[in-house]
């Protein structure tokens, strides 16, 4: 359940993860509540000796244990201001950050934290962490999420890591069963009330407790259109060619990350980053406000946002049948074995699991099955090729 500096795991695939179970709960009627969990100081904090006696316990060698000792020792640490430098200090907690070893170390230092998690479900993204957990019971959520939260905790402070209670969120998600307007306190073990609130920025995503995506968009929304301004108010100091290369660099990743993500979204949602993107082809191709939408994609080459999610997503799905995303999204979708033989049972089909709502086809391991066995009518693959010929 680590995701983070992993071959193959992103803030996408954890992201996806924790969404396809939060709405898989919420299909079901049940009720659902998190705990994003904050650290102060991750990276600075860690103990050297526990992460020597950790890399000692994972199978290192005794020549290795040696040489990350000796990584560790005699490390000093200056500031420099104005041309002045400071006197050098030990560093004698840490993993150096910057480093291509630090993030690798700092997930081998907390990797065991996720066994506390007992009956809650708990993802990683280095020292993003989030603790949920569902039940039919609303009660018993949040009791059973506090027991969790207890042992994270502990755990946490096992490896003297200390939690940032004033940036530790809670969230309940749910989208129709009656709920209090002030759910029984998650605390943390010194006392502190952990603060309830409906949005909260998990991996780059705003997730909100309804999982409309509403403040993501509008974020996303805001974000593209204060790049675009700055572009159209010194659109006089670029050539076509730099205008087309600024908007390519600048405004089109942000649309692009997460996109996967938030495509559940509505299309009354949606439809307000057409607008921006719109907005961007005009800046690059300098047509009138009145040009058609398919008139703009085909002046620069690009397709709709629709079609760029779309494609994100069926990559995504490929992927997962390749074996090329982690095994905590893989075990998510089953291809299915042929019930007798027929010239469509030669093609590579998926099993659609059960949804009971409009919603529940939403979770990744519906509309996976789903959107791919779409794509097969067509596509009619009898073997898997490779990524690239998809």
């Amino acid at each position: 359940m680590q995701s983070g500096f992993r071959a193959g795991h992103g803030c996408t695939s954890a992201t996806l993860k924790v969404l396809n179970d939060i709405v898989t709960a919420i299909d079901k009627k049940q009720y659902c509540a998190a705990v994003f969990i904050d650290l102060a100081k991750a990276f600075d904090s860690v103990n050297h000796h526990i992460l020597i006696g950790r890399l000692s316990s994972v199978g290192f060698s005794n020549d290795c244990v040696a040489w990350f000792t000796n990584y560790f020792s005699d490390r000093v640490q200056c500031v420099k201001s104005e041309g002045l430098l400071s006197g050098p200090l030990a560093v004698s907690m840490g993993v150096p950050q910057g480093s291509i070893l630090g993030p690798t170390l700092f997930s081998v230092y907390i990797n065991d934290v996720a066994l506390a998690a007992g009956e809650s479900l708990i993802h990683l993204y280095a020292d993003d962490t989030i603790l949920y957990t569902s039940g039919p019971s609303l009660d018993t959520v949040l009791t059973t999420l506090q027991t969790s939260f207890n042992a994270i905790q502990l755990s946490f402070r096992g490896l003297q890591l200390l939690l940032n209670t004033s940036k530790t969120k809670c969230m309940l998600f749910n989208r129709s069963l009656p709920a209090p307007a002030r759910p029984s306190s998650i605390t943390s073990l010194d006392g502190s009330n952990l603060e309830f609130v409906d949005n909260y920025k998990y991996l780059g995503v705003w997730l909100d407790c309804k999982l409309s995506f509403q403040t993501h968009i509008n974020h996303l929304q805001s974000k593209v259109k204060s790049r675009i301004g700055f572009l159209f108010r010194n659109k006089a100091s670029f050539t076509h060619a730099a205008k087309h290369t600024l908007v390519k660099l600048t405004i089109l990743p942000i649309l692009d990350f997460g996109d996967v993500i938030y495509k559940i979204a509505s299309n009354t949602l949606l439809n307000k980053l057409d607008a921006v993107y719109h907005s961007a082809i005009r800046f690059v191709t300098k047509a009138p406000y009145t040009t058609h939408h398919c008139d703009l994609y085909a002046l620069v080459g690009w397709p709709s946002l629709h079609n760029r999610r779309q494609t994100h997503w069926l990559q995504v799905i490929y992927k997962t049948l390749l074996g090329k995303v982690p095994p905590y999204l893989r075990s998510l979708v089953t291809i299915a074995a042929p019930t007798c033989s027929t010239r469509s049972s030669r093609y590579i089909s998926l099993v659609t699991p059960k949804a009971n709502s409009s919603f529940g086809r939403l979770s990744f391991q519906f509309s996976a099955a789903n959107d791919w066995n779409e794509l097969q009518k067509s596509l009619k693959l009898e073997t898997l090729i490779s990524h690239t010929s998809f």
